[in-house]
């Protein structure tokens, strides 16, 4: 069934509905805010981001009043929904890929304590290695996760679908959260006509109020004790329960999409069957697939091929049923699927479109499979072509050639392998201009470093090529770093601007080895690979003259969902380097806020309107935490003081061969999404650290230095000098934000105070 809105489907619509032209992730958010939902813990990942992102501007004009709170990595928005969800609100979600996985374990504790809430997965490739664009590899993890799974094909039904969602969590046969599953950039971002209900109202008659008869924890008068532990004589019960609530869901589903359709116009049965009364070969797609493969039955039937598409709108409960039916008097079909279920002949759905086919009595259609369309891989109408040839042939003879297989795959050409660009290399890092000697008697590193130009001999780390937005501050902070450290590197990147500008297949910037790993698990990965690395050079089983610098690059929010795998590498004192460039915001997804982002500040996340004022919480002091856990030698550095950055860099490279982990910070641009000027890009980071913003000091062996004093120097400047070259900020200029204003200098003022404070004492 084909959701194409014609003039007269708009006449004949029960309920007054306007037309627009949106996207997915615009019809995900409108039907959130319609609702209005009482809290969205979120967490920025490509695709799904941009729901956040409209609601956040909803909410700046006044357009609902969703709690949007930014949780610290997607398994914290999952505790904040399930948090928010036993308190009897009503809670809304949107994520992809590995953020699904990483809140993964969350998802069974909600469905088997029987709490509602209704997530988005707009699906993308799993990694790895990494691939932001659609498949179903994230939404097969969902299967066995005990939520309602519905599956969206087109922007509207992106809309009415979520709409549906939470009147089928909150009924009382089911009492189960829902994922709404759509694909990503095919459907999220692609934008359709569409219709939407003109009032608010209408939506919220047709989901009701929220049910208040059933345990919450804030019921005072009622107290109650959610997920106690439970032995198995018990549990069997709890699951069986939510087995039984799982396949009501099925026909509570068909219930409300039958009262949808008399509100709305439009009909979601659990599968949609096109071309389908007479079909002798089938093919079975999920979501956007579908809609060109009904292009090609069109084109088919004309030849006089008997040829139709099924799809669904809900994979969990699987429609059995209904699958049966729509399957009875085919001869073939082919289950083409965006994910492998590697090694099971077969991915999940082509294994219980035969489980269900199995209780057909007589003759059972031939059943083939195929994976096709990962990482985004388009598919177009020669490749539903194909499909339907092989079912088609499949139905003829009886037989299936070829029961499993890939789609889209070709074996590669030895003649047009790429060759290396650059020659690897090793040992040229080593001027002998850097010294770096330890003082025995004071405990206390001496450090000379020539003249800045007298390391420009020094090759750089990263070769020129990489992607990176006109200027960008992660290489000529990095690399102005790098300078510092002598002899080979070993670097690992978490996921961000860095490590995608820099290594996309089959290209790579880096020199020497590079790894990455997400960002969520960099820090414990090095950790990993260091004592590797010595426990392998100690068995004598490789011999190298001289050590690898382990250095591991964070950014774009990377402490923050990364923190815990810092302190832990921290605390167990890794001989590494981790070091963070900080552009204050997670600018890989698109510049939202992160807790690094300063109050006040405009992201897409924390925008600026008549409802709030850009960020509404002060940045976080990481180079303070990461003090915290006692390691040999913090530091904060920035290009606009290169003798300073090269000195702390020799610094930390000591003390990660001799005595630990390091960490440091490194203040840098991101004009695209500070909105300044890129010419400006030194002069911002200047005016940043003489404004005691972005102080340079080191913490070494637990005592803070102070490197560089503006106030000593008589060149200190008040925080408006910084906040004026940012586009992002400059709000907070004007004198209807002096209040917002005042509040983050009285910030900026403390902190000074409190690092000053330290100076001078070395036990604080």
């Amino acid at each position: 069934m084909n959701h194409v809105i014609t003039e007269q489907e708009k006449l004949q619509a029960p309920v007054n509905q306007q037309v627009s032209f949106e996207s997915g992730n615009e019809m995900a958010a409108k039907a959130a805010a319609q609702i209005n939902y009482h809290i969205m813990g979120y967490f920025p990942i490509t695709p799904s981001t941009e729901i956040a992102q409209y609601l956040d501007q909803m909410k700046a004009k006044g357009e609902h009043d969703i709690k949007l709170i930014p949780a610290d990595g997607e398994h914290g928005s999952a505790g904040i929904c399930y948090g928010a969800s036993v308190s009897g609100a009503r809670v809304f979600n949107a994520t992809s890929a590995n953020g699904f996985l990483f809140m993964l374990e969350q998802l069974p504790v909600q469905s088997g304590t029987r709490f509602p809430m209704v997530l988005n997965l707009v699906t993308r490739a799993v990694s790895g290695p990494l691939d932001i664009r659609g498949d179903h590899s994230d939404l097969y993890f969902a299967l066995n996760t005990g939520w309602v799974i519905l599956t969206a094909n087109t922007p509207q039904a992106v809309y009415d679908l979520n709409i549906m969602a939470l009147k089928v969590a909150e009924h009382r046969d089911v009492r189960l959260p829902v994922i709404v599953a759509y694909d990503g950039f095919f459907t999220s971002h692609q934008k359709r006509k569409v219709l939407s209900f003109k009032d608010r109202e209408v939506v919220t008659e047709f989901v009701g109020e929220r049910p208040a008869d059933f345990p919450n924890a804030i019921d005072k008068n009622n107290p109650v004790t959610i997920g106690a532990h439970m032995n198995g004589d018990d549990l069997i019960h709890n699951n069986y329960q939510q087995s039984q609530a799982m396949y009501h869901a099925d026909k509570v589903f068909e219930e409300i999409q039958e009262e949808y359709e008399k509100l709305s116009g439009r009909s979601y049965p659990t599968i949609e069957t096109y071309a389908m009364e007479d079909a002798e070969a089938a093919v079975f797609l999920i979501n956007s697939a579908a809609e060109t493969a009904k292009d090609v039955v069109d084109r088919y039937r004309k030849q006089g091929k008997k040829v139709g598409v099924i799809t669904p709108n809900m994979i969990r409960p699987f429609p059995k049923e209904a699958m049966k039916e729509a399957l009875k008097n085919v001869k073939a079909v082919l289950v083409g699927e965006r994910a492998d279920s590697y090694g099971a002949n077969g991915a999940n759905m082509t294994l219980e479109i035969k489980s269900a086919l199995q209780e057909l009595s007589g003759a059972q259609p031939v059943v083939l499979s195929r994976v096709f369309g990962v990482g985004g891989k388009d598919f177009y109408e020669q490749d539903a072509e194909v499909f339907f040839d092989d079912a088609l042939e499949a139905a003829e003879t009886s037989v299936a050639a070829k029961p499993f297989d890939y789609h889209g795959i070709h074996a590669g050409d030895k003649k047009q392998r790429l060759l290396p660009v650059i020659e690897p290399q090793t040992g040229s890092f080593d001027t002998g201009l850097i010294k770096v000697t330890h003082d025995a008697e004071t405990d206390q590193l001496k450090v000379k470093v020539p003249p800045l130009r007298q390391l420009m001999s020094k090759p750089k780390r990263i070769a020129s090529g990489h992607g990176a937005c006109p200027g960008c501050g992660i290489f000529p902070g990095l690399e102005l770093f790098f300078k510092g450290i002598e002899g080979d590197v070993m670097v690992l990147f978490q996921t961000g601007c860095g490590y995608v500008v820099s290594a996309a297949y089959p290209h790579t910037s880096h020199k020497q080895t590079f790894i990455h790993n997400l960002f969520q698990n960099g820090a414990a990965t090095l950790s990993g690979t260091v004592e590797a690395f010595y426990e392998i050079k100690r068995r004598g089983e490789v011999e190298i003259g001289d050590d690898f610098t382990f250095v591991m690059v964070t950014g774009d929010g990377g402490m923050d969902i990364g923190m815990g795998s810092a302190i832990g590498t921290s605390l167990r004192n890794h001989g590494m380097i981790i070091v963070e460039y900080d552009n204050e915001g997670y600018m890989n997804t698109g510049s939202q806020q992160s807790y690094s982002t300063p109050i006040g500040h405009m992201t897409s996340t924390s925008n600026v309107g008549k409802n709030q004022k850009g960020k509404a919480f002060h940045h976080k002091d990481t180079p303070q935490i990461m003090a915290a856990t006692n390691i040999p030698y913090v530091f904060t550095g920035t290009e606009a003081y290169p003798q300073d950055l090269i000195k702390k860099a020799a610094k930390a490279q000591w003390y990660a061969k001799h005595e630990g982990l390091v960490y440091g910070k490194l203040l840098i641009t991101c004009p695209l999404n500070w909105k300044s000027e890129e010419r400006y890009g030194q002069r911002i980071i200047k005016a940043a650290v003489d404004s005691c913003f972005f102080p340079l000091y080191e913490v070494e062996k637990g005592k803070t230095t102070i490197t560089y004093n503006p106030e000593a120097k008589n060149k200190r400047e008040p925080v408006s000098e910084w906040l004026k070259y940012l586009g992002k900020a400059k709000h907070m200029l004007k004198p209807e934000h002096e209040q917002l204003y005042r509040a983050f200098e009285i910030e900026v003022d403390k902190r000074w105070n409190r690092l000053k404070a330290k100076h001078e004492c070395e036990y604080l």
